[in-house]
């Protein structure tokens, strides 16, 4: 492509598509570090797009997805998994010759389906990523610059994608703090299956049966802070969530299936009193966990 930026160089013209947490943290990020010139957004609710002008997040901002991406050089969507398919429609015969494309959704291969559907190829412009972070709240307000400094984003390149788009993409990520790693489209709607998607389902879950208990007003109330810190995340957006599950069901199924016959055996520990097992099975996760996060 002749006259194409150079993976390193900044991008001129950022098309965010979602400016919430993470296309808002992103955005900031890239104009704290002086990656990118102007920034564009677009979304569907207006009073959060006038909000990310106030807060200089955004330069300025469109509800039309065409007219958002004109003129771009990278377009980030970062809109709910279900919202994909008519945002990669709206964006057909719509970009630039150097445009870059990539996304942030929680699972991969969903995505892939769409902008193949859509495109009825995978288009060399076309990088899939997801970055490891966030909180439990949404919205342009919650984003901040520093959200992925040290934080992971996985990008899963496909043999279609062309090393230049994904050079363009790792260095964005790069600059705006995170560490960039590759793996396959499959293996990352495996991990994530167990490492995200399930602990949110059972924070999800837990707090639902809790709360449908005749005495959860006396739970509640002397819920000690374990409790607090094991459901924080069910306090994120349940829409997103229940597209998350929903888009990348089979791999979330799998690892709630491999949950629940280990909680049954652990039940079974528990009704036997058969502490030696009990035991066992928390210092086995003891280990592990204090393994994984040693400094």
């Amino acid at each position: 492509m002749n006259g194409a930026p150079a993976a390193m160089d900044p991008i001129r013209r950022l098309c965010v598509i979602g400016v919430g947490l993470i296309g808002g943290s992103l955005a900031r990020a890239l104009r704290a570090a002086g990656h990118c010139g102007e920034i564009v957004g677009c979304g569907r609710g207006l009073h959060n797009l006038q909000r990310a002008v106030e807060l200089g997040v955004i330069d300025r901002f469109e509800t039309d997805p065409a007219v958002a991406a004109r003129g771009a050089d990278m377009v980030v969507l970062s809109v709910p998994l279900g919202a994909f398919r008519s945002v990669f429609a709206a964006l057909l015969n719509h970009l630039a010759d150097d445009a870059v494309v990539t996304d942030a959704g929680s699972a991969k291969q969903c995505v892939v389906d769409d902008v193949r559907s859509v495109f009825g190829m995978i288009p060399p412009f076309f990088v899939p990523g997801h970055p490891i972070s966030g909180t439990e709240q949404s919205g342009v307000d919650a984003s901040f610059a520093e959200l992925f400094q040290g934080r992971r984003v996985i990008l899963t390149p496909l043999a279609e994608t062309s090393g230049h788009a994904h050079g363009r993409v790792q260095t964005m990520w790069t600059r705006a703090g995170a560490d960039v790693v590759d793996m396959g489209v499959r293996h990352h709607d495996e991990v994530l299956a167990a490492t995200s998607h399930l602990p949110h389902v059972l924070a999800y879950s837990l707090v639902d049966t809790l709360a449908r208990m005749d005495d959860r007003a006396e739970i509640f109330r002397y819920a000690a802070g374990g409790f607090r810190d094991f459901t924080r995340i069910a306090s994120s957006d349940p829409v997103m969530w229940r597209d998350i599950c929903l888009a990348n069901r089979e791999p979330v199924v799998a690892a709630l299936d491999a949950f629940g016959q280990n909680l049954g055996l652990l039940a079974d520990a528990i009704r036997e009193g058969d502490g030696e097992r009990v035991l066992s099975v928390f210092e086995h996760s003891k280990r592990s966990r204090d393994n994984l996060y040693r400094e």
